[in-house]
């Protein structure tokens, strides 16, 4: 019950957000997959930084590290 209102919930802010079909499709497998809290946790704040920045946290590291990796 629990996971069936989180689901809608996601899939109503994704709608109404205007997220592409890719990324409703992600985190609808995301949810439904994953059994681990953690990994729900990282799934679930994934999707809220790809609504905000266009970039999935993995795509933020990499840009960090290899700005880092640059200024040496």
């Amino acid at each position: 019950m629990r996971l069936m209102m989180l689901l809608t919930l996601t899939i109503a802010v994704l709608i109404l957000t205007s997220c592409s079909e890719v990324l409703l499709l992600g985190s609808i497998g995301g949810t439904v997959v994953s059994q681990s809290p953690a990994v729900k946790a990282y799934n679930g704040i994934d999707a809220i930084t790809i609504m905000q920045t266009k970039k999935d946290i993995k795509k933020h590291a990499y840009d960090k590290l290899k700005e880092i990796n640059d200024n040496k």
